[in-house]
């Protein structure tokens, strides 16, 4: 059976405002992060050279992902859901097949630092 964690945070901003700034984070969290013309952001990340790309709908708040490193490879659903004047960021992590439990369990951990700075980012955008 696979493994998955859903991480859900606040962020102090309407859900459009929210929705464009978290498209803006990869260079204000990775310095060498470049994006090309078919919208993949390459960087060094803690696993080696790494890529992602935004499949995103902004009117459904829909920011899926593919983020990829050279251990693993993980199709990310993401949404931003409106909360009045906030908005609500839902992540799902599915474990891919090529990393073990605790493996999976560290990134876990990882993660949620990276999130917090990600929601610390998105709320300072002007």
């Amino acid at each position: 059976m696979g493994r998955s964690r859903t991480i859900t945070f606040t962020v102090e901003k309407k859900t459009g405002d929210a929705f464009d700034a978290i498209l803006q984070v990869p260079p204000k969290m990775m310095p060498d992060a470049k994006i090309n013309e078919s919208g993949w952001w390459s960087f060094t990340g803690p696993y080696g050279k790494s890529k992602l790309k935004f499949n995103e709908n902004k009117s459904l708040g829909i920011l899926d992902h593919q983020y990829i490193d050279e251990e693993s490879s993980w199709d990310v659903p993401m949404r931003v859901v409106s909360n009045g004047d906030v908005s609500e960021v839902v992540i799902t992590l599915n474990k891919p097949n090529e990393i073990t439990d605790e493996q999976f369990d560290k990134r876990m951990d990882e993660l949620s630092v990276m999130f917090d700075s990600m929601k610390n980012i998105i709320e300072s955008e002007a």
